[in-house]
């Protein structure tokens, strides 16, 4: 059945980067959603009626709910896709995330609903019919949910959408909200035990609880999550493919959304080398992200002298002194002034946030090491923030 909509209602199902295939996927989410969601509103709502059980009446409720997410999915991706502009010129691709921090939200104040509705039905109990409809409706409504997570799920996996996750986790959190109200509903009928209200509080508990997680992650890329480390190494290693790279460091990656990262990095390259030369080589890099990757990098060039020894000798020294407070600590950017009553080393020292070291700290302790073995040195050292990853070099 998936492979038939994606074939029938998405043009070049394949190129997932282009942003109106991405778009036609989030649209087929979208309307897949609204058209079950509320077949299953209605049948439900219905059985709930007639049995008279609020955990089934409830449900129906929550599949209404589904189907305003459904619909604020489909704006989100519509609203995605409207290119560039004066007043937002890096694109609205976030609007996806908005709508899937919406859909988030949503799934939370159902789970309150819900608690609340399962907590008036363990006060004030009242008898619950137990008909086959009702039995024959969740358990359709459990198939259909079930293939709706997948469907999602797999669609989610596909163009990489955050969105669509929600929507499929909102789906598995129906496929089990269900099945717990089917479990109740044959229990008390067969075991006399009233477990209606409970098991709406039980199921209102679990939803809470998803809901949380999926605000979390929805969340984060709009705040500014650290970017995928593969990625990060990915962009790392291809930059240091290109001949005449010796390392790169200060690599930020910005998120504006799927399909919509930009990215800027230092590249380290000989200062002996022809410029023009190594400028070229940098046109190349950043035209062969936005044409192989659809990244937009901007690289720095920084020179740096190699046919020195003494020069490199104290990289290298300075490189294994830092480490020795902290191995995750790294230098680059090393210059060498040197002076009539002292030599001052200028460099740049990476301080990830996982190291626990105030940067006046970390200044202090590097001055006291290296006066101990050079006395005439003075450092003069600028704390950088570890945005990416640690700084690489060529092997």
């Amino acid at each position: 059945m998936e492979s038939w909509l994606i074939n029938k209602f998405i043009k070049d199902s394949d190129n997932v980067s282009d942003i109106n295939v991405r778009t036609a996927y989030g649209k087929l989410s979208g309307k897949v959603g609204i058209f079950c969601n509320i077949l299953l509103f209605i049948g439900k709502f219905l059985a709930g009626t007639i049995s008279g059980s609020v955990s089934i009446t409830a449900d129906a409720v929550n599949n209404l709910s589904d189907a305003a997410s459904s619909i604020i999915s489909l704006v989100g991706f519509k609203m995605a896709e409207k290119p560039a502009d004066a007043d937002h010129p890096y694109g609205h691709a976030r609007y996806e995330y908005l709508s899937g921090l919406t859909v988030a939200v949503m799934i939370i104040v159902i789970g309150f609903e819900l608690f609340k509705t399962g907590l008036d039905k363990v006060l004030h109990p009242s008898p619950v019919e137990f008909s086959l409809i009702s039995v024959a409706v969740l358990v359709c409504s459990i198939a259909v949910k079930l293939w709706m997570a997948c469907f999602n799920r797999s669609m989610g996996k596909k163009i990489n959408s955050s969105t669509l996750e929600a929507t499929a986790a909102d789906s598995r959190n129906d496929v089990i909200s269900t099945s717990a109200v089917l479990a109740a509903a044959i229990i008390s009928h067969f075991f006399s035990i009233e477990l209606d209200g409970y098991m709406g509080i039980a199921v209102a508990v679990f939803i809470l609880y998803s809901g949380a997680g999926l605000v979390k992650e929805t969340l984060d890329p709009l705040l500014g999550k650290a970017p995928d480390p593969e990625l990060v190494n990915y962009i790392q290693n291809k930059i240091l493919s290109y001949e005449g790279v010796l390392g790169t460091h200060d690599l930020m990656i910005h998120d504006y959304g799927p399909g919509r990262q930009f990215a800027s990095v230092h590249v380290e390259m000989a200062a002996e080398d022809d410029v023009l030369k190594s400028h070229d080589v940098i046109d190349n890099i950043e035209r062969d992200f936005l044409i192989h990757d659809r990244l937009n990098v901007i690289v720095h060039y920084d020179p740096i002298i190699t046919g020195d020894e003494k020069t490199n000798d104290l990289r290298s020294w300075l490189s294994d002194l830092v480490k020795s407070i902290n191995e995750n600590l790294s230098i680059h950017d090393l210059r060498i002034v040197p002076g009539a009553t002292h030599t001052n080393l200028i460099f740049d020292c990476v301080l990830p946030f996982d190291v626990d070291i105030k940067p006046s700290d970390l200044k202090e302790t590097v001055q006291k090491l290296v006066t101990k073995e050079h006395p005439d040195y003075y450092c003069v050292m600028t704390v950088d923030t570890s945005y990416a990853a640690m700084p690489h070099t060529a092997e």
